[in-house]
């Protein structure tokens, strides 16, 4: 892949190009060799005891599912765990939010993967009105803070949004309904989400600016294209760890 295309990490969704594809051929030649670099790179973390976080946001029917299959694919599966996280049930109201976290995050060698994470605290709790103006507001600090204890832990932290146009997930949706095997998928708050995209898309912007660090980057990826967004996704993992471990 042209490495033109990761030189610059932007922190604005507006500002991406959506128009970015990669051809299978090169998409299966690209994905082959960061499966294996990936593969080798974990077995290095799991030596050096280094714990890895991977954060993957964005919209419904971006497919952070796919990129996290295809990213844990080639990995040890005795050093990974992909949280799925949906809205905190009975005993998880009870505590502050950051406590489910806390209670899965990686210990030393092994691989952490949140689909959702702790950051709908400032999206759909903020947007939806789950979290007061004074909770949400709090949050950056509070995210902040969480993340740079990890860090001194020695946790490895890699955050991405995957980002896809309004016309896109509107695709997506519509094929979703029309195939029985993935209709399960497709609610009807995801349907209502649409109405209150502006809103997300300015929540969003607002959280990378805020939470955006050298040691906890947010990369975010174009994903109009699937090839495109998975082997960009792969790729920052890679360079990532990279830096970290070499």
């Amino acid at each position: 892949m042209k490495q033109t295309l990761f030189k610059t990490r932007i922190l604005n969704l507006t500002q991406l190009d959506l128009n970015q594809t990669l051809p299978s051929e090169e998409y299966q030649v690209c994905m082959k060799d960061l499966k294996n670099q990936i593969r080798d790179l974990t077995f290095l973390a799991k030596a050096k005891d280094r714990p890895i976080l991977i954060v993957f946001e964005g919209w419904d029917a971006a497919g952070k599912g796919g990129a996290i299959r295809r990213l844990t694919s080639e990995i040890d599966p005795r050093l990974f765990e992909v949280h799925n996280i949906s809205a905190p049930n009975g005993d998880e109201i009870l505590h502050h939010y950051l406590w489910r976290f806390w209670n899965r995050i990686p210990k030393k060698g092994h691989i952490g993967i949140f689909d959702r994470s702790y950051y709908g605290r400032v999206l759909v709790e903020r947007v939806e009105g789950f979290a007061t103006d004074v909770e949400w507001s709090r949050a950056y600090e509070e995210i902040f803070l969480f993340e740079e204890q990890l860090q001194s832990f020695g946790t490895i932290i890699i955050k991405f949004w995957l980002h896809i146009s309004s016309d896109e997930q509107l695709a997506r949706f519509e094929m979703r309904k029309n195939d029985p095997l993935k209709r399960w998928k497709l609610t009807e708050e995801d349907w209502r989400n649409r109405d209150k995209w502006h809103l997300y898309e300015d929540a969003a912007n607002e959280m990378f600016q805020k939470t955006d660090s050298p040691k906890a980057p947010w990369h975010l990826v174009p994903a109009n294209d699937k090839y495109f967004a998975r082997v960009m996704v792969l790729d920052a993992v890679k360079k990532r760890l990279e830096e970290e471990l070499r």
